[in-house]
This record gives structure tokens, C-alpha cells and sequence, in this order.
């Protein structure tokens, strides 16, 4: 029977988007762009999910392109990877705000070992997506961002989630980051009866950047909200 974490390690190694996309988007694979994401990825689910606990799922936009976009590891940059998880990451050096509000939850929460025996955090589209604002110029960017990009990557979301689902996640509560996200993947859930409970949290980009003062209140409202179940 495999791990938790063996579980993680082989849909990330087999994440292959080849469906169509807009011609201003692109996708970014770190698992295939860099080897040492691979190294990282594998180490942080081995630390932290190496048995077959059931966990509650926290579901994300799609990674930014510095945070899961290059570590592999969802809302953790390689600051957060080495400071906190103890994981060093050589090839690569980066910042992500997100990660910077999401482990100060968890460390308020009781640290990542009590927290990631809990929860599991993945996106519906687990990959990077950027955009192109001008010639050379990639941004980052969301699934639903726009409606025809949100057609098109669609299909492999769903099987995403369900890929997902099939790890031993619980499914009568699941967390949905950001009020937008959560807008459309109840569209999803409406069709495919993939989950029972969905309770929005606000983003942790929103809150880092706009809200940082309240900072220690939206942190109190995510622990409240993670221990409904």
C-alpha cells in the first residue's frame, strides 16, 4: 500500500498539461523545467506525509510561478522551504507572498509537522499559468481569469480534483482559497458532486497584501474555520 506522500510524489511526477491554451497563456512545469524541484518535492512529502492519514483538503487558484511554480511544494517559496521546512533548494532563490501569510498560519497553528498531518493543500490546476502583457513579459495568472483559457484547462481540473479525491481526502468539508476560486469550482462541485461542504477562506496574497494589519485576526479566522470538522 503506498504512502500518503508516495501517493503526492507520483501524480507530480506524471503532471503533464497537454490540452490547448490561449495564445497569450503558458503553462510552467517545474517538475520538468528544473531537476532539482523534483529532489525538494520528493523531501517535503517524505518529512511530512509518509503514512496514510486522511486529510483535509485547502484548495488553491494554481500555483504562482514563485512559489509551487518553483519549489514543486504549494504555497511555499524556497525561503519558507529552507527557514521552516528545513529543505534547501540551490538552484533556485525566491520570495512569494502567499507563503509568507500561509506559514505564519501554520506556525500559529502548531507548526508544519502538527498542521500537514491535517491538511493537505493542492490547486485544482496544479500547475503555473503566465501570461504574456507584452513581448516577453510573463505575469502571473489564474485559471478563471479568462473564460476561454477556463474552458480549455477545465477537463484536466476536474481530473485533478479527482485524482485528488482518490489519495484518501476527506470529502464532506473541503477549504477553497479566494472567493473567485471558490465562484467556480461550486460550478464544478454543482456537476461532478465532488465534495460536500465547500468554506471559503479568504486568499493569503489578498490578505498579505491588503489586509496585513489585520493579519492576527484572518490568521484566528483560518485555525477557527480548519477545526470545524
Amino acid at each position: 500500500m503506498l504512502t500518503f506522500a508516495e501517493k503526492v510524489v507520483l501524480f507530480n511526477k506524471h503532471l503533464h498539461y497537454q490540452g490547448s491554451l490561449p495564445s497569450e497563456f503558458n503553462v510552467i512545469n517545474p517538475y520538468l523545467d528544473n531537476p532539482e524541484t523534483l529532489v525538494v518535492m520528493e523531501h517535503f512529502y517524505h518529512k511530512y506525509y509518509n503514512d496514510n492519514l486522511a486529510r483535509k483538503f485547502i484548495i488553491g487558484i494554481n500555483p504562482s510561478r514563485h512559489g509551487a511554480g518553483v519549489t514543486g511544494v504549494p504555497f511555499t517559496d524556497t525561503k519558507r522551504l529552507s527557514s521552516v521546512c528545513g529543505i534547501q533548494m540551490h538552484s533556485a532563490h525566491t520570495h512569494e507572498i502567499s507563503s509568507v501569510f500561509m506559514y505564519d498560519m501554520i506556525e500559529a497553528y502548531g507548526g508544519p509537522d502538527i498542521f500537514y498531518k491535517q491538511f493537505y493543500i493542492n490547486s485544482p490546476f496544479p500547475l503555473a499559468i503566465v501570461r504574456e502583457t507584452k513581448p516577453n513579459n510573463w505575469i502571473n495568472a489564474n485559471y478563471y481569469d479568462d473564460k476561454q483559457l477556463f474552458d480549455m484547462v477545465r477537463p484536466f481540473m476536474l481530473d485533478s480534483l479527482k485524482q485528488h479525491i482518490s489519495m484518501g481526502l476527506v470529502t464532506e468539508e473541503v477549504f477553497v482559497l479566494g472567493k473567485k476560486n471558490a465562484t467556480f469550482l461550486a460550478k464544478i462541485n454543482k456537476e461532478e458532486k465532488l465534495f460536500g461542504k465547500m468554506t471559503v477562506l479568504d486568499h493569503p496574497r489578498y490578505i498579505q497584501q491588503y489586509k496585513s494589519k489585520d493579519k492576527l485576526m484572518y490568521i484566528d479566522n483560518y485555525i477557527r474555520l480548519l477545526n470545524s470538522l
